[in-house]
């Protein structure tokens, strides 16, 4: 334990506060769709999202070690406890190489939201890729990280760098509300690296045009994820959302002064920060247009880094 972890544990502290007030008043939600009807439903990352949307974040970490056995998925599994919270990390790693393109998508979500866009989103953009693998392989060598507890201090990530390490990692992308919009955003990209090179000419050859449909985004002061620990271990590392181009500057104001940013949100947060860790992050705000977008963007990374 360090004093860096005794930040991270006060601002998850501080922050599933806020979540519980703002969600407290909210009406009850509907009940999560039986596992058993996502699991025989359709594969697509809409349909997929229904396998963690509105469970409590036992159940979101039941679902995908579920899902994943039901499909035959060799993957592992690895509990994890401090002082700042518990829970079980999967890793799925598919193709060869001596290193791995990291693609994270985190599964727990904050109290009283049902976590539609963040994050069952993500992990069902990358469950869908790993139906697509399953009868071809990724060109390199790719691995899904289904973290927990990254709404405090994404605490499941920092806990499998320290287990693992970071030596066989080429580049990490973590995927956060990735749901609506119809424009990529890669953030926390302060200074070029070939990585980072290497995923802006994915996205144009995928037919994104940049400044136009994905955006590139330094440092982002409040608003972190999973990719930061691998970050903080000195790889390319780095966030990838789905944003409305016509929001771009309401978006930018938001991100870049929270203090601000925090002041104004009770009278507006721009999308996709309007549904963020609230009780209105349901299924139904999703766009399965973006979500596709974002799939056929990684798909286009991992065939670049490959």
């Amino acid at each position: 334990m360090d004093w860096r972890d005794l930040g991270f544990y006060a601002r998850a502290r501080l922050s599933r506060g806020v979540a519980r007030f703002i969600n407290g008043a909210a009406s009850p939600p509907k009940p999560a769709a039986p596992l058993d009807e996502v699991l025989r439903g359709a594969r697509t990352p809409l349909a997929l999202t229904g396998l963690l949307e509105g469970r409590s974040n036992a159940d979101r970490e039941a679902a995908v070690a579920t899902w994943l056995r039901a499909r035959g998925v060799p993957f592992t599994r690895e509990r994890f406890e401090t002082f700042e919270g518990r829970g079980e990390n999967f890793c799925v790693d598919v193709g060869r190489g001596d290193r791995a393109l990291v693609l994270i998508a985190h599964h727990d979500a904050v109290p009283g939201s049902p976590g539609a866009n963040d994050n069952a989103a993500s992990v069902a953009i990358l469950l869908s890729l790993l139906e697509r693998w399953a009868t071809r392989e990724p060109l390199g060598r790719v691995r899904l990280l289904f973290p927990a507890c990254e709404e405090l201090g994404y605490l499941g990530t920092r806990a499998w760098v320290r287990a693992h390490g970071v030596r066989d990692v080429a580049g990490v992308l973590s995927l956060e509300l990735p749901g609506v919009g119809d424009s990529v955003a890669v953030w926390d990209a302060a200074a070029p690296t070939p990585f980072l090179s290497r995923v802006c000419g994915a996205l144009e050859g995928s037919g994104l045009r940049a400044d136009e449909s994905y955006h590139v985004v330094g440092r982002i002061p409040v608003f972190g994820s999973d990719h930061r620990a691998f970050a903080a271990a000195g790889v390319p590392a780095y966030g990838l959302t789905s944003v409305p181009a016509a929001e771009a500057d309401a978006l930018r104001a938001f991100v870049f002064h929270p203090v601000r940013a925090t002041l104004r949100s009770a009278v507006r947060r721009p999308p996709p920060f309007d549904t963020y860790h609230t009780a209105r992050d349901r299924g139904a705000t999703l766009d399965a247009t973006a979500l596709s977008r974002v799939t056929r963007a990684l798909e286009a990374v991992v065939a670049a880094v490959g």
